[in-house]
């Protein structure tokens, strides 16, 4: 995989984060079937995620905003084989603005690395979590926790999912955490 950066044009979207590498190996070796499954990877940036899940065996939608489509398209196309391009969409997805455009739990699996640094994009992303998740959906999140903020998050995820950590890579300072719906809380 070759993915194209440019972080003069588009900033944090078009550059790969150690969150989304982390991500990625942890599906390659997490024990995490993706095959004929149903995902959605938000704020995809680069796409290297997405790319990674189609490669998996994955149906992928790649959402990110208007701004980065064309950027996240690019490195699509230039890293999965003709045969494999269907099996991903690059899609604009704005956290809870163009949730109509998705049906209500339609997903396996939500990808997001990194995608939690924005304070006042936390509830836009909640609701758009809970409008994409069945009971049956696994939300993945890769984030590196920076700030209280981002404890701040996961308490306001974990009082509406069942939340806790899978996954730790002290080398790059990456945590993976999983995400449902259900009766069990962690505390955060």
């Amino acid at each position: 995989i070759r993915i194209r950066q440019d972080w003069r044009q588009l900033g944090v979207a078009a550059v790969v984060w150690d969150a989304a590498v982390v991500l990625c190996a942890y599906l390659e070796i997490g024990g995490i079937e993706l095959r004929d499954r149903s995902v959605i990877e938000l704020g995809a940036g680069t796409g290297l995620l997405g790319i990674v899940a189609t490669l998996l065996g994955a149906h992928v939608t790649i959402t990110d905003r208007a701004a980065a489509l064309e950027f996240l398209e690019s490195n699509v196309q230039a890293n999965l084989p003709s045969e494999l391009r269907p099996r991903a969409v690059v899609k604009e997805l704005t956290w809870g603005k163009d949730l109509r455009n998705f049906s209500p739990g339609a997903f396996d699996f939500i990808l997001g690395a990194d995608i939690v640094y924005l304070e006042e994009t936390f509830a836009d992303l909640l609701q758009t979590l809970e409008h994409l998740c069945s009971e049956r959906t696994v939300i993945l999140l890769s984030c590196r926790i920076r700030y209280e903020r981002d404890h701040k998050f996961l308490k306001m995820l974990s009082g509406r999912f069942s939340v806790y950590e899978v996954h730790y890579d002290a080398s790059k300072d990456v945590h993976i955490y999983k995400a449902q719906r259900g009766s069990w809380k962690d505390d955060f």
